[in-house]
C-alpha cells in the first residue's frame, strides 16, 4: 500500500479539511444570520407591538379628551335651554296672572257700574213712589173735611198705640233670634217708611171718607 491508497481509505487531505472548513463556516455564517434575523423580527414585532400601545393610548386619551368636551358640551347646552325654559315659563306665568288681574278688575269695574246703576234706578223708583203718595196723600186731605181728618188723625194715632202695645206684647214672647230677624225686617221698613205711611194714610182716609158718606146716605 501507497501514501495516496492510504489518503484515500484513512484520514482526509488537507484540501478536504479546507473545504470542511468552509463549509462548516457557511453554515455558522448562515446560522449566525438566520438567529441575527429572528432577534430582529422580534425587536421590531416589540417595537411596533409598543407602537401600537402608544398610538392605542394617544387615541384613547384623544377620545376621552373629545367625549369629555362633547359631554361639557352637552351640559351647557342643557342648561342654556333649561335656563331658557324657565325663563319663559316664567314669562308666561307673569303674564297670564296681569290677564288675569286685568280681567278681574274689569269685572269688578262692571259689577260696580251695575250696582250704581240699580242703586240710581231704585232711589229714582222710591222718589217716584214717595212723589206719588205725596200727592195722593194731599189730593185726598184736600177732598177731605176737617172733621174727617180729625177722625182720620184719631184713627191713626190709635192705630199706632194699638201697634205699639202688640208690637211690645210680642217682644215679650219672642226669642232672641227672632227678635233680631225682626230688628232687621224694622230696619228695612224703616228704610222705606214714608211712602208706606203715606198710603197707610190714604188707605184710612178712604176707609173713612167710604164710613161718612154711607153714614149721609
Amino acid at each position: 500500500m501507497n501514501d495516496e491508497s492510504q489518503n484515500k481509505m484513512g484520514s482526509p487531505t488537507p484540501e478536504e479539511l479546507r473545504q470542511q472548513v468552509e463549509r462548516t463556516r457557511d453554515e455558522l455564517g448562515q446560522t449566525v444570520e438566520a438567529l441575527a434575523g429572528k432577534a430582529d423580527v422580534k425587536a421590531q414585532a416589540k417595537e411596533k407591538t409598543a407602537a401600537a400601545k402608544k398610538q392605542a393610548s394617544e387615541k384613547t386619551a384623544e377620545l376621552k379628551e373629545q367625549a369629555a368636551e362633547k359631554t361639557a358640551a352637552a351640559r351647557e347646552q342643557a342648561a342654556e335651554k333649561a335656563t331658557a325654559v324657565k325663563e319663559q315659563a316664567a314669562e308666561k306665568s307673569a303674564e297670564l296672572k296681569e290677564q288675569a288681574a286685568e280681567k278681574t278688575a274689569a269685572a269688578k269695574d262692571q259689577a260696580a257700574e251695575k250696582a250704581a246703576a240699580v242703586r240710581e234706578q231704585a232711589a229714582a223708583a222710591t222718589a217716584q213712589i214717595r212723589e206719588k203718595a205725596a200727592q195722593a196723600a194731599q189730593a185726598v186731605k184736600d177732598r177731605t173735611p176737617d172733621p174727617v181728618q180729625e177722625k182720620t188723625a184719631q184713627a191713626a194715632e190709635q192705630v199706632r198705640e194699638s201697634a205699639a202695645r202688640a208690637g211690645q206684647f210680642a217682644v215679650d214672647r219672642t226669642p232672641g233670634p227672632l227678635l233680631e230677624k225682626a230688628d232687621r225686617v224694622a230696619k228695612a221698613a224703616r228704610a222705606n217708611r214714608t211712602p208706606l205711611l203715606a198710603g197707610g194714610a190714604v188707605l184710612v182716609a178712604f176707609l173713612l171718607i167710604r164710613r161718612g158718606r154711607g153714614r149721609n146716605k
